[in-house]
């Protein structure tokens, strides 16, 4: 969507610089760049093997394993975790402050995709013989029952080839300590917790598309277009290769989706190793009202995370992407500049330092002047545009400009049209127009700089809404989550009536009146379609940034300038008809 959004914006751009010699070629003739992503190798590296790093995480000797199933629960006031014996594995992880699209306790748990490629916190092994064995046998569990955090939990599991020892730490946060181990004929062989299959926040495929692996390499030499040490990778469902092995250093890496995410924090960063899963599934197309016969294919991904020479010792966060969270995630390891959190989890894009600062902005116009999310959202679009008038201002003075040395222009070019373009007896056209925009203080591209410095901070908004977590079921007026779409696509309409009546009204003296027109449906078409699905915040945005370009520009064309700006327009379209 933001791609789109920006190929709009380019697209009118070149509208406006090249429809001009079309129109008097071919017309009535007028009075004058995807994030790169790290490689990575599709087949699995060997495992390797090392000696125990402490007695604490050696798994136990002799036989041991459970005679029946049987069920943990580990809660605090910000989660309540379900572990089952069979596997050791998480069955439900319930974010207690968060509800899901029908209201409920919010379930991370995708049950039919973990059903087929496992529960949270199974065990990744490059043998699938012995994968399937650590994720279906019965763990002696050290408490079965309810369990207030701080707690600890340990699984022991042996047979006369295979041991198992996973040991878990709760507190009061949304991360958990993990400890594993295993032998393997008495061999310690690498396995790796994983985050297998997605998450359940949301009941439709649009939520397996937004899903990404992510991980933070502190020692990338890659760079973003705007020249800042890229050390954090984001691959998308078609970039992540089932089953590839990503080494370390790696501070942090999990899977997210737009709102949530299960992120390994591994405490010895320099030998942490990832693996990026993803498997197919199959989702009803309506998921409030399913049909067998209508199904979609979609991918889930996955992540394990573990040290490839042994045990593993890691952290896990588990929750939601709220910046005043993963802030207080310390992360180990950091250097070279990398964030010491957890902060990097928000994708505010290249753009991120403006869209940042206007998210704390926003978020405290919310906690300190109006309780509402859609009116914070109002009055921050009120300053916003009422700061950036005087750039409005500067664009229609340069038109102007532009629109009074228009017939000197047409003079000059009129001498020269016999000349085809390379020609190099037309040379000295351009130089004679850059010496009348000399002498009369002109700059060609004063028209265009103001919107482009703004542009920039469109983007920003634009970013910063969507990742936003603060919005999502966050209610205004008729819009019931302002995350979503408005299901009566009333502020799309509004989007679309609004820069109808302001592209109307704009003067845009330096532009043919066929061109004029063709802009006037060809942008509120476009921006029309790209909001009908958007959230509704953003379309909130849009369209009220509209109607107060509607009040400005109403304003403005009673001065001066703009009275002198429509009488040129008038006096070019009399000259036209005739």
């Amino acid at each position: 969507m933001e791609r789109r959004l920006l190929l709009v914006f380019a697209l009118t751009f070149l509208i406006i610089l090249i429809s001009q010699p079309l129109l008097k070629k071919f017309g009535p003739k007028p009075t004058e760049t995807p994030q790169q992503t790290r490689n990575v190798p599709a087949n699995p590296a060997p495992p390797e093997t090392a000696a125990p790093q402490s007695a604490a995480l050696e798994p136990p000797a002799g036989t041991k394993q459970a005679q029946a199933e049987s069920v943990t629960v580990v809660e605090n006031d910000l989660f309540k975790i379900e572990f089952t014996n069979r596997g050791g594995q998480v069955k439900s992880w319930v974010l207690k402050k968060y509800k899901n699209d029908q209201r409920q306790p919010l379930e991370l748990v995708n049950t039919k995709a973990a059903d087929k490629y496992g529960y949270p916190l199974s065990l990744w092994s490059y043998d699938e013989s012995l994968r399937n064995q650590m994720n279906s046998a019965l763990y002696v569990a050290s408490a079965t029952g309810t369990l207030a955090a701080p707690a600890h939990l340990t699984f022991d599991y042996s047979d006369r080839d295979v041991s198992v020892r996973k040991t878990f730490h709760f507190d009061d946060s949304y991360v958990v300590g993990i400890e594993t181990a295993v032998l393997h004929k008495g061999s310690v062989v690498s396995a790796f917790p994983m985050w297998p299959a997605g998450f359940g926040d949301e009941t439709g495929a649009t939520s397996y598309a937004a899903s990404r692996v992510e991980y933070q390499n502190n020692e990338s030499t890659e760079r973003t277009m705007l020249f800042f040490p890229k050390q954090i990778e984001r691959l998308a469902i078609k970039n992540v290769v089932g089953g590839a092995t990503i080494r370390g250093p790696l501070n942090w890496a999990g899977v997210t989706d737009q709102y949530f995410a299960a992120i390994f924090l591994p405490e010895d960063p320099h030998d942490a190793t990832l693996v990026t899963l993803r498997n197919p599934l199959e989702v009803p197309k309506g998921p409030q009202k399913p049909d067998p016969k209508e199904v979609l294919k979609v991918e889930v991904l996955g992540a394990a995370v573990g040290d490839l020479k042994g045990p593993t010792e890691e952290r896990l966060y588990v929750g939601p992407k709220d910046l005043s969270v993963l802030e207080k995630v310390t992360v180990a390891g950091g250097s070279n500049g990398s964030e010491p959190d957890l902060r990097g989890v928000v994708d505010f894009g290249v753009l991120g330092y403006i869209a940042r600062p206007l998210f704390l902005w926003l978020k405290w116009t919310y906690t300190h002047i109006v309780p509402n999310w859609g009116w914070a959202i109002v009055i921050q679009t009120l300053i916003i545009n009422l700061a950036l008038l005087p750039l409005r201002i500067t664009q229609m003075k340069s038109m102007l400009k532009m629109q009074r040395i228009a017939p000197q222009i047409k003079s000059i070019q009129e001498k020269y049209k016999k000349y085809s373009m390379r020609d190099p007896r037309k040379q000295p056209m351009n130089e004679e127009i850059a010496a009348l925009y000399k002498r009369e203080g002109v700059n060609p591209a004063g028209g265009c700089l103001p919107l482009l410095i703004q542009m920039p901070f469109l983007f920003a908004y634009y970013r910063m809404l969507g990742v936003a977590l603060d919005l999502r079921l966050a209610h205004w007026a008729w819009v019931p989550d302002l995350s979503s779409p408005d299901p009566w696509h009333v502020l799309p309409i509004a989007v679309i009536i609004t820069m109808l009546f302001m592209q109307r009204m704009t003067p845009q003296a330096g532009m043919d009146p066929a061109q004029q027109k063709m802009m006037n449906l060809f942008m509120p078409v476009m921006l029309g379609f790209i909001s009908w699905n958007l959230a509704a915040g953003l379309c909130l945005y849009w369209s009220v940034g509209n109607l107060i370009g509607i009040v400005q520009q109403v304003v403005m064309n009673r001065t001066p300038l703009g009275r002198e700006m429509r009488e040129m327009m008038e006096k070019r379209a009399r000259k036209k008809d005739k």
